[in-house]
C-alpha cells in the first residue's frame, strides 16, 4: 500500500511498518509518559538486592540499588519495563540523578553499608548528576569508599575515553566501579587496561544453567581468568539455583547475585525492626 493511501493517523502513515512496530512505539510512548510523571512527583525509589560472597554465602559483599518508579496508582514498576525507552533521553539522566541521590542518602544513613548504583556513561557530562555526586561525597567522608558505580558495557563503549578519565578521577577519591553485563558483546578487551574497573559483573546469559552447560562453563572460566589478570573482583549475575552457585564457587567466582542469593526488596535488613531480624 502506498503511504498516501493509508488512513490518516494509521501506523503506515506514520512510518511504522507493521502493527507490531506501532504497538512497540505506543508502549515506549506510554513508558516515557509514566516515567516523566513519576519524576515530576519524585515517585522514585531503590530496591536493594544483596551481592553475596561466594566463600561466605551468608554475608553480602555489598548491595545493589535498583531503580524503581511508582505509577499514578502507587504500583512499583521495575526498570526492565521502562529503561530502554528512557536510556538515551533527558528522562534517563534525571533518573540517574534521583537514583544516585537516594543511594548517597542511604549510604549516609547506614555507615556499615556498601552500595552500588547504576549509571549511564551519558550522565558523566550531565551537570545535575555531577552536582548530586559531589554534594553526596562532600557530606560524608566515608561515602566514597562505600560507593560503587555500575556502568554497562554498552554504555561504556559510547564514550570510552571520557569514561576512563572520569573513573581515574573518582577512584582517587575512593569510589569503586563495576562493569555491568560483562561479556554481553560490546567490550573491546583492550579497553580493560584503560578503564581499570574494580569489578566485572558477568552477564547472566553465561550464568543461567551453567552447571549443565559446558560451553558457558568454558566461557565463564575465561572471563574469570581475564578479571584475575587485571586484578578485578568477579560477580556472577543471574544465579538462580544451588547447582549453579556450587559450580561458580568451585570455578573461583568472588560474588554472586540474583534470586538464589536474595530478591530485590524495598525493605532491606537495615530497614527492618530488630525483632524481625532475630526471628
Amino acid at each position: 500500500m502506498d503511504k498516501r493511501d493509508a488512513p490518516q493517523g494509521s501506523p503506515i502513515e506514520r512510518g511504522l511498518s507493521s502493527p507490531l512496530d506501532f504497538a512497540l512505539a505506543q508502549r515506549d510512548k506510554d513508558s516515557l509518559s509514566m516515567v516523566r510523571n513519576a519524576i515530576a512527583r519524585r515517585d522514585v525509589m531503590l530496591a536493594f538486592q544483596p551481592v553475596m560472597q561466594a566463600a561466605r554465602p551468608d554475608r553480602p559483599a555489598f548491595y545493589e540499588g535498583l531503580i524503581r518508579v511508582l505509577d499514578e496508582n502507587g504500583r512499583i514498576i521495575p526498570a526492565r519495563d521502562f529503561i530502554e525507552a528512557v536510556e538515551t533521553t533527558e528522562l534517563g539522566r534525571q533518573l540517574d540523578c534521583l537514583a544516585l541521590e537516594v543511594g548517597l542518602q542511604t549510604l549516609a544513613e547506614e555507615p556499615a553499608l556498601r552500595l552500588s548504583v547504576n549509571m549511564s556513561a551519558r550522565s558523566i557530562g550531565y551537570p545535575d548528576w555531577i552536582r548530586v555526586l559531589r554534594r553526596g561525597l562532600a557530606r560524608d567522608d566515608t561515602v566514597a569508599e562505600r560507593l560503587i558505580l555500575e556502568i554497562t558495557e554498552s554504555s561504556a563503549m559510547v564514550m570510552p575515553d571520557v569514561v576512563g578519565v572520569f573513573m581515574q578521577d573518582l577512584q582517587s577519591d575512593g569510589v569503586s566501579f563495576a562493569l555491568d553485563d560483562f561479556g554481553a558483546g560490546y567490550t573491546s578487551f583492550r579497553y580493560l587496561r584503560q578503564f581499570y574497573f574494580d569489578m566485572i559483573k558477568i552477564d547472566g546469559q553465561f550464568i543461567r544453567g551453567i552447571a549443565d552447560n559446558p560451553d558457558n562453563q568454558v566461557l565463564t572460566a575465561a572471563l574469570i581468568s581475564i578479571a584475575a589478570h587485571f586484578d578485578m573482583l568477579t560477580v556472577a549475575e543471574a544465579v538462580e539455583s544451588a547447582q549453579d552457585a556450587a559450580f561458580l564457587t568451585q570455578a573461583g567466582i568472588d560474588c554472586m547475585q540474583r534470586y538464589f542469593c536474595g530478591a530485590p526488596t524495598a525493605r532491606p535488613p537495615w530497614k527492618l525492626p530488630a525483632a524481625a531480624l532475630r526471628a
